[in-house]
């Protein structure tokens, strides 16, 4: 058990997904800071590496000013990097990797100069076709500066382009063409448009401030700038915003709803819990998880604690339902950003506990209830149960807010492959000993669909083995650490 422990140290948590922000102020103002703000508030979604392209409408068509570099939003843009952004339409990105190595290259948006003009495009998703798609065009030429998807649609949108009368028309011609999970932000010189994949595995919603319109992966960057949620982008579907017909929609795409599958991490893990995605409060979903987990999985105890930030609302849901106290159990150090170090196996410190540090006065002689969200490999529960151990709880049972992980994702979430995963041939009393809690708790399958109100359809390829769209052939996941 050791050895297992010790082998899989590398790996930690789930990594997010990525974030798209796109703005269009019709009364010509200047979006960048905007923008800056908008990504900021969704630098959850990815803290690898970010970027934005702006563009002036009314000054000469095509000219796009750009800038992306690796690292957090405010490390990237200084306000002489942002002063020399000047424009009334823009898009922006923030990068987690799933496909595609980590690298400033790959960084978002793509700005792709054409010969019907420029495009500039940020992408929150993987592709399953991917390599046969580029496989393709590198046979007619086209010549890759990247090694991410997101490049395959800015190139499948210039081609159509080519032979369409718009550039809506040509996204929706090279939605026929591209497979799995996406929600696209893209500006042309004079318009900018939204799309999401038929299956609505991502989210995007429309938001307004005055004579703004923005697009955006969620909510909590709307309200970040002060702008006033419109709708969610259907999936499917995809809108065309410019000052002569303001929003357009195109729905030509989408599928019947017993066909939808937005990916139920967003709900678990990945969006802010002050977010709303397709009409579900996430805040609310999480509180919903942790109910159930109260109801399904009761335990005699002191204390309910969530593991920062993601478990916390869950474990605020147990304790609402259970009427056992909910407490803090853990001080989170807020300021480990790309910068932090992680220690070598061979160190005695652990990247865990240099992140989170148990509250011994609150814990000490308690049975503590402690929830977070997924566990994947388990190495991190492990820790994280042991730091209870060694700040004197007396007890310690995991009650986690989703299924176990038996398979892997192809649609833009971190999960690796099945012999990487704890609980792959493995029970519930297999799992509780390696991470050594007292017992052990998952959410069950049937209660996903009860946890976002019972009226969308989601993704459970990643516990079931069964998935919307078929799987790739190849791994087209990303790099993962042996």
């Amino acid at each position: 058990m050791q050895q297992y422990i010790e082998r899989l140290e590398p790996y930690k948590h789930l990594g997010e997904e990525c974030g798209v922000f796109g703005m269009y102020d019709f009364d010509g103002g200047n979006v960048s800071d905007s923008i800056y703000y908008g990504l900021v508030s969704l630098q959850h979604r990815g803290q690898e590496s970010c970027g934005i392209a702006v563009s002036d409408t009314k000054g000469p068509k095509g000219k796009v000013l750009s800038h992306k570099d690796m690292g957090l939003v405010n490390e990237a843009f200084t306000p002489d990097e942002l002063d020399k952004l000047k424009g009334d339409i823009g898009v922006g990105h923030v990068r987690y990797s799933t496909a595609g190595s980590s690298t400033r290259e790959n960084a978002q948006p793509l700005v792709l100069n054409y010969v019907k003009g420029t495009l500039a495009m940020a992408h929150n998703g993987n592709l399953v076709n991917a390599p046969e798609l580029r496989h393709e065009l590198s046979y007619t030429g086209a010549i890759f500066q990247t090694t991410i998807d997101s490049e395959v649609i800015a190139y499948h949108i210039a081609r159509e382009r080519l032979v369409t009368q718009s550039v809506e028309e040509a996204v929706g011609k090279a939605m026929q063409r591209i497979k799995g999970a996406y929600s696209l932000v893209i500006m042309s010189p004079r318009k900018l448009i939204g799309a999401r994949d038929p299956y609505g595995f991502k989210p995007l919603v429309i938001g307004r401030r005055e004579n703004c319109y923005v697009l955006a992966s969620e909510t909590c960057a709307l309200d970040t700038i002060g702008a006033t949620f419109i709708r969610d982008v259907e999936p499917g579907e995809i809108v065309t915003i410019s000052p002569d017909f303001g929003i357009k929609s195109d729905k030509s795409m989408c599928l019947n709803k017993s066909k939808h599958a937005r990916c139920i991490f967003e709900y678990i893990y990945f969006a802010r819990p002050d977010s709303t995605i397709d009409g579900v409060s996430v805040y609310d979903a999480r509180i919903a998880a942790g109910r159930f987990l109260a109801m399904d999985s009761p335990v005699e105890a002191d204390m309910v604690v969530g593991v920062p930030e993601s478990g916390n609302v869950a474990a605020l849901g147990y304790a609402l339902e259970s009427g056992i106290p909910y407490g803090q159990a853990f001080v989170k150090n807020s300021y480990i950003g790309r910068t932090f170090i992680k220690p070598k196996q061979k160190n005695r410190e652990s990247s865990v506990q240099v992140k989170l540090n148990a509250l011994r006065s609150a814990v000490e002689g308690k049975r503590i209830i402690m929830i977070d969200d997924s566990i994947v490999r388990g190495t991190t529960s492990d820790r994280i149960v042991r730091m209870l151990r060694d700040a004197g709880a007396k007890e310690v049972h995991m009650r986690v807010s989703s299924p176990p992980f038996l398979w892997p994702c192809y649609f833009g979430t971190d999960v690796p492959a099945r012999d990487q995963l704890i609980a792959y041939n493995r029970n519930i009393d297999d799992i509780c000993k390696i991470i050594g809690a007292d017992s052990l708790a998952y959410l069950g399958i049937e209660r996903l669909e009860e946890m976002v109100g019972g009226k969308l359809g989601i993704c459970k390829g990643c516990f079931t083995g069964t998935y919307p769209v078929d799987p790739p052939n190849e791994d087209i996941r990303g790099e993962y650490e042996e």
